[in-house]
């Protein structure tokens, strides 16, 4: 299990840890005690900080939708051509992915269970819409195929993209993979093949 050292510790390093508990555990089978010892400090420091294992949750789940939210506030998802405004949104999707991969991991994890994870279940679906709109919107100023019923098109690029978090790892200071085995694909290089694969797929045929 990750373990943090006692001595590196602070509240960032807390949440740091508890999301990797709560993705190696499960959030309903990871208690205090697991917290506790995979920070390396004491059940009443952790409760200094926060509450309990809820707020560690919602903390994580708010850092992934907040960047996730933040794409579409961002210029070049507000001008410009539906489908151009959809195509940024996705390769911004799959940069945020990568780069809060344990938060927006957990995220996609999350059943309903407690306050929490409804909020961010509910969260999500809001952000989902938001991003199928921009897919309606594409379809009905004719720039992408119209062969492809929108819903089932928005469902499949969801699946394609948040599978990353299933194999992809972060490449290690020479270029490979981690221990885990996942192949040593850069970022750039993930972020181009899914944009070729989405909008090769839905784009009409010139």
């Amino acid at each position: 299990m990750t373990t943090a050292k006692r001595d590196t510790y602070t509240p960032e390093t807390l949440l740091s840890v508890a999301v990797q508990v709560f993705i190696e555990r499960g959030y309903d089978g990871t208690s205090m005690e697991h917290l506790s010892k995979a920070a390396g400090i004491s059940k009443s420091s952790i409760y200094h900080h926060v509450t309990g294992k809820e707020e560690l949750l919602r903390r994580a789940v708010s850092r992934a939708l907040d960047e996730l939210f933040g794409i579409l506030d961002e210029q070049h998802a507000r001008v410009g051509t539906a489908a151009e405004r959809l195509e940024y949104v996705v390769r911004r999707m799959v940069e945020v992915l990568m780069a809060e991969l344990p938060y927006v991991t957990l995220l996609l994890r999350v059943r309903g269970n407690t306050g929490t994870e409804r909020w961010a279940l509910e969260r999500r679906r809001e952000f989902d819409h938001r991003v199928a709109a921009l897919l309606k919107d594409a379809a009905a100023e004719g720039d992408v195929r119209a062969d492809v019923e929108v819903r089932l098109a928005t469902r499949l690029v969801f699946g394609m993209i948040n599978s990353i978090v299933e194999w992809y790892r972060p490449e290690g200071p020479d270029g490979r993979s981690d221990a885990s085995g996942a192949s040593g694909t850069g970022e750039r290089e993930v972020v181009d093949a899914v944009a070729r694969l989405v909008f090769g797929g839905l784009r009409k045929a010139s």
